[in-house]
């Protein structure tokens, strides 16, 4: 288990834009489970929306990234490095996520070459698909 100061230690988000809160279970370069405990003073709940919040799409793929750049970054290879979005695939969103959830964030390895990796992530509450996607990694 990895809490947020061994997470900072592989990537370089920081707050407000470390958007996971541990890390289950990793083994570099193949796979890593990590949370995400949605809380109401959250930044983007003030815009998004006041009345009804609700996470943005775009904020569960970077935490889902997060998660795949633990998996990544923590590769003998990789460390002290940064990894970039080389792209987003296929990405869908089912269920909304909103204060007080606890997003459970995975993301396994399925390509690698050189310093590219493909990611397929899925983002879950309770159980319910919130947010999938195919997320490349540039290593750099």
């Amino acid at each position: 288990m990895l809490g947020i100061k061994e997470i900072q230690e592989i990537i370089p988000h920081r707050h407000p834009f470390l958007l996971v809160d541990c890390i289950e279970e990793f083994e570099p370069g193949v796979r890593a489970v990590g949370y995400k405990c949605v809380s109401y003073n959250e930044p983007f709940f003030q815009g998004h929306f006041p009345a009804e919040p609700v996470m943005p799409g775009v904020l569960i793929i970077e935490a889902l990234a997060q998660v795949g750049s633990v998996a990544m970054l923590s590769m003998e290879e990789n460390k002290g490095k940064i990894g970039y979005f080389g792209g987003i695939d296929k990405a869908k969103f089912k269920h909304k996520v909103i204060p007080g959830d606890r997003l459970k964030l995975e993301c396994e390895i399925i390509k690698r070459k050189g310093p590219v990796g493909v990611g397929k992530a899925t983002a879950t509450v309770d159980g319910k698909l919130a947010a999938s996607a195919e997320l490349t990694f540039m290593i750099g």
